[in-house]
């Protein structure tokens, strides 16, 4: 098998900033692994808060290269536990390496991955598009640039329900708030109310990621469920948030990709939480991989793709929310 690394820095249509951090390109890895003649693909993006470049990953990724290599057809559950050991320390890296081989596995079977699975598709969610924090006027602009069904809309400044407010006067849409851990308990319980009167469904991480009691209060409390993000890393993680949230957020570049992610979604459902996937700023590469989940999922953001002013890739598309597969197997991607 041949490890093949490509490298990108994706430009954005438009600056797009949470509480955090704002960005206008974002520096992305491809992972391709060739054998038989097929090619497998995989994304990981870097990611200050997480303290990831891809030169990190690049260079985790060719450490092990004679390892990767040397893989034989065995199961991606096989190989994801062999090697996620060796890249513990770059779940970023792990993620686009487990991706790639899921898809060269499905497309040496024959098959699209959600097939390899025996999942059926027919029920599948619709994904929010996010609109980032800026000026209330640009994002009501930039909501009225592409209606859509549902709305994720990044808050954490000192207006966010005015933010909302105005939202609301322009569409009927559903409305979902991520406030990338920017509340405190007092505000999130008080937000939750107010924020519930405006159709809004969920609440997704509005507090820090390690304040395990905060969260338990903000459960007790809240008006609106509360979905763990920055939470709910790895699959150790999804019991944690049992009684303290009401839901998971599984983001696959955290956790290693496609193999632990579904793993944490089946342990999700076993437990009574609401299950989701949610992305990074990134290519159609990484969102065509999150669709085969979706049969697993109660809530969608696979919108990374679509904030881009130019993909590099074609794959799965995206009309009005619903997802459709390309015709290829794997996960169906193509580096353009």
């Amino acid at each position: 098998m041949q490890l093949i690394l490509h490298e990108y820095n994706l430009k954005l249509k438009h600056t797009f900033t949470i509480s955090r951090e704002s960005i206008d390109f974002q520096p992305s890895l491809i992972v391709e692994l060739r054998s038989e003649g097929y090619s497998g693909f995989g994304e990981a993006t870097s990611n200050p808060y997480y303290h990831i470049t891809v030169p990190m990953m690049r260079d985790r990724l060719e450490g092990l290269r004679p390892f990767i290599e040397n893989i034989k057809d065995q199961s991606p559950d096989e190989v994801w536990d062999s090697i996620s050991p060796f890249l513990s320390s770059n779940m970023f890296a792990l993620c686009a390496l487990d991706m790639a081989y899921n898809d060269l596995y499905a497309r040496k079977k024959g098959k699209k991955l959600h097939e390899l699975w025996d999942f059926s598709t027919h029920n599948n969610p619709l994904t929010d598009y996010t609109i980032g924090i800026a000026s209330i006027e640009k994002m009501v602009a930039k909501m009225k640039e592409l209606p859509w069904p549902i709305y994720k809309i990044k808050l954490g400044t000192q207006e966010d329900i005015e933010i909302v407010t105005e939202l609301r006067k322009h569409t009927d849409a559903v409305f979902r708030i991520d406030a990338n851990c920017g509340w405190g308990v007092e505000e999130t319980i008080s937000n939750s109310v107010a924020l519930k009167k405006l159709g809004v469904e969920f609440l997704e991480q509005p507090m820090k990621a390690d304040n395990w009691e905060a969260h338990k209060e903000v459960y007790k409390h809240s008006a609106l469920p509360i979905i763990a993000d920055e939470s709910c890393i790895i699959q150790s993680d999804v019991a944690k948030c049992h009684n303290h949230f009401h839901g998971v957020n599984v983001k696959l570049v955290k956790c290693g990709g496609l193999t632990p992610g579904k793993r944490m979604l089946e342990e999700a459902k076993k437990l009574g939480l609401k299950t989701m996937v949610g992305c990074m700023t990134e290519s159609t590469v990484g969102i065509s991989a999150i669709a085969h989940l979706l049969p697993l999922l109660d809530y969608v953001d696979m919108d990374g793709a679509l904030l881009l002013d130019k993909d590099i890739a074609t794959g799965v598309t995206i009309t009005y929310g619903k997802i459709d597969y390309p015709d290829g197997n794997g996960t169906g991607v193509t580096l353009l």
